[in-house]
């Protein structure tokens, strides 16, 4: 069998090439809160590799506070058209200073300014106050680079589990769960 990251760019870029999805990078992010309770939102894949998956967020949100006291997430890809799914579990990790601010650099200076003005998940009394904010900022800036909040950053999922699911006719579906062991990965096929 494949190395499952090789196997993951295989199955990645085929749902890139595709014309029927809209963005192949969407995937579901489960947390728990601190009562184990699952939460769960879509967020866009960064980007991955042996080191593991990554995306950004703002740590303040309630995504960041459950990853601040239960580092584990579960990403779930599902390219329906492709009828394929790969699901990720594993531990995470916030990711350097210099890499966040790398992919900072590559953001449009809106979204940059929106990472500044968005109080996360919190109660918004109407959206003026958010476009104004926002205009604040881009006054306070002006044409001058726009630093990274310091509570916004990438959060790496590095892979103890990852399945790949192929539906099968009949739901007779082929299964693949790879579960690292130290530098390792084993490989076993599962029931549909």
């Amino acid at each position: 069998m494949k190395d499952p990251i090789v196997h993951f760019k295989e199955w990645f870029e085929a749902a890139k090439r595709a014309k029927t999805i809209v963005d192949a990078t969407a995937m579901c992010v489960a947390t728990a809160d601190g009562q184990g309770r699952p939460d769960a939102r879509m967020v866009l894949l960064k980007g991955y590799d042996e080191h593991g998956f990554v995306f950004y967020t703002n740590l303040h949100s309630p995504k960041g506070e459950q990853l601040h006291h239960h580092p584990y997430a579960a990403l779930t890809f599902y390219w329906e058209t492709l009828k394929k799914q790969v699901r990720i579990q594993g531990k995470t990790e916030i990711v350097s200073d210099a890499e966040a601010d790398t992919y900072w650099k590559t953001r449009a200076r809106l979204s940059q300014l929106g990472a500044w003005a968005s109080k996360q998940s919190e109660e918004l009394s109407t959206r003026a106050i958010l476009i104004k904010d926002v205009a604040q900022l881009a006054l306070k800036y002006g044409t001058g680079p726009v630093p990274r909040p310091p509570y916004w950053t990438g959060v790496r999922v590095i892979p103890e589990r990852i399945e790949f699911w192929k539906a099968g006719m009949n739901r007779l579906h082929n299964r693949f769960l790879y579960t690292r062991k130290g530098d390792a990965w084993q490989v076993r096929r599962l029931y549909p």
